[in-house]
């Protein structure tokens, strides 16, 4: 399948434009993340495109979330690599996430909702305005976007070799090149 037919594939299953706007802003990140780990960029992309295909059908359910999206896509992946790292995604399946791929897909789901909520405060809710220091300063306050777990966020120093600044820099450009796509 095509990069197309997988987007298809993915609002055949999510209805919430603001849910594809997340996953398409995290196939972004993703994307940008396997260019900055000189791997498949594709592959990377599709496991952010991919990874909450099952979110509505399993928001009453979230220990089902994931698993469920692998029940789906299993018919159209065979990367293994991919259906785990979409599977591992969910903390609450205590998975242990042995990728970088996993583990990338782990920290940007986050950061990506840390970046759509720093946008939509600024005067002008523009993603172009935004900076990577008025990210870092949002990420410390505890009160802002709660959602967003920096927790997870952080392992990006740990799990990904890479500082929390260059991390938030990197989301951020890829979120920013496709500003068009995602509204902001």
């Amino acid at each position: 399948m095509e990069r197309n037919e997988y987007l298809d594939l993915l609002k055949q299953n999510v209805l919430n434009e603001n849910l594809i706007k997340h996953c398409l802003a995290v196939e972004a990140i993703m994307k940008k993340l396997g260019e900055y780990f000189k791997e498949d960029i594709n592959k990377w992309g599709l496991a952010g495109l991919l990874h909450d295909i099952d979110y509505e059908k399993t928001k009453d359910n979230p220990e089902k979330h994931g698993l469920e999206s692998v029940l789906i896509l299993e018919k159209y992946i065979s990367d293994q690599e991919i259906l785990d790292a979409i599977k591992e995604h969910n903390e609450m399946l205590g998975f242990e996430r042995n990728t970088i791929l996993s583990k990338a897909l782990f920290c940007a789901d986050q950061l990506s909702g840390l970046i759509v909520a720093s946008t939509l405060v600024l005067p002008s809710k523009k993603i172009q305005d935004l900076n990577t220091e008025s990210i870092l300063k949002k990420f410390k306050e505890k009160s802002f976007a709660k959602g967003a777990k920096r927790e997870n966020i952080l392992l990006c120093e740990t799990d990904l070799n890479i500082k929390l600044t260059d991390f938030i820099q990197i989301a951020l450009v890829a979120m920013q090149e496709i500003n068009n796509f995602i509204g902001l």
